[in-house]
């Protein structure tokens, strides 16, 4: 670590772009599975809800609103993405 740095990509691999540009699919969906989930509505027992998936597609959960599953994405040390 130098000086400057902050400590934040401490036990995080470092990947350059020329090697995110060669990821499969996949692979690039495995890369942060465990440290972000993805929102999206969905119709649930017909109602609007917001289901919760992991990177790479698994349903993980469903909310009633938007708000909710961020919070609960957040709740379990996840960043939340919306998709629509």
């Amino acid at each position: 670590m130098t000086e400057n740095d902050t400590g934040a990509d401490q036990g995080r691999t470092i990947i350059t772009a020329i090697e995110l540009r060669n990821l499969s699919p996949q692979d690039f969906a495995a890369l942060w599975a465990a440290e972000l989930a993805y929102v999206r509505p969905v119709l649930l027992n017909g109602a609007v809800a917001f289901a919760i998936h992991a990177a790479d597609g698994t349903p993980i959960g469903a909310a009633p609103s938007a708000s909710l599953a961020a919070a609960a994405i957040r709740q379990h040390e996840m960043e939340p993405a919306l998709v629509h």
